[in-house]
């Protein structure tokens, strides 16, 4: 027989990773770092049942609440009946274009992100980085970690180049598990990512920068002269002064931008 799971007459859906935030100080440090300002644009990726959609309301922004569980997407409805700033849409965010969302830009976004897909989530939003005022979102700590990586250590890794290639990242606040219902296994942290007004380094075609990184790092252990044979060769390589007996979590950003330009 199942367990079913309920928080404020909700039934929890395992499948959607759902946690419930709960804890009202850290509900407040929240918005207090998004620092909400009338007339803005802001998206709100899975507000359940609006713990911080509610507040964030009040500061009299244009709100669309993205939200793919059906069940909660009938109860925000009821609830923001009254509420003509705020949009409830029933969707996945990996299927919405945000150019065609009728709001007005530069967006905000926030979200308390689903840890099995926020990686997913994150590359979908840069499809649309110059739409993109800034982004919170409160993510599994070791994923955070994994985000503000530098070069030489083990966590670096692609999503590393990638976030940091398009974004800033800070590091706001560690949120406890035990500030969710369901309380995770994991506890959490609220990062801002600020989209680089001016890209520290180029990359002439960012779908080659990935395919070098992912490339690279799918065989970190092996010198990138071996893990980038099929892409690059060691001439190529050495043209960019590039050691090609490094290995991927040893290079930078600036360097992968450069084998990806030589590509």
């Amino acid at each position: 027989m199942k367990n079913h799971f309920f928080y404020q007459n909700h039934k929890i859906c395992k499948k959607f990773g759902q946690h419930f935030l709960h804890n009202i100080n850290i509900i407040n440090s929240i918005i207090h770092f998004i620092s909400p300002k009338k007339h803005e644009s802001i998206i709100e990726i899975g507000p359940g049942l609006g713990a911080i959609t509610i507040p964030i309301s009040q500061y009299g922004n244009h709100i669309i609440a993205i939200e793919i569980d059906k069940t909660l997407v009938q109860k925000l409805t009821k609830n923001f009946s009254n509420q003509k700033k705020i949009k409830i849409l029933q969707h996945n965010i990996l299927s919405i274009d945000l150019q065609n969302l009728n709001i007005k830009k530069p967006i905000r976004i926030f979200g308390n992100l689903p840890y099995n897909i926020s990686t997913p989530i994150i590359f979908h939003l840069f499809n649309y980085i110059n739409l993109i005022q800034d982004m919170h979102f409160v993510l599994q700590r070791e994923i955070v970690n994994r985000l503000i990586a530098n070069p030489n250590n083990k966590k670096y890794g692609r999503l590393s180049v990638m976030v940091q290639y398009f974004c800033k990242i800070f590091r706001l606040l560690e949120i406890p598990s035990h500030s969710f219902t369901p309380a995770p296994k994991v506890h959490s942290t609220l990062i801002k990512l600020i989209p680089h007004t001016k890209k520290p380094y180029t990359a002439n075609n960012v779908n080659k920068l990935s395919i070098i990184v992912k490339t690279a790092f799918s065989q970190r252990r092996k010198m990138i002269k071996n893990s980038l044979k099929f892409l690059l060769s060691v001439k190529q390589i050495e043209k960019q002064n590039i050691n090609p007996e490094l290995r991927a979590e040893n290079l930078n950003i600036k360097q992968y931008c450069q084998l990806s330009n030589a590509l």
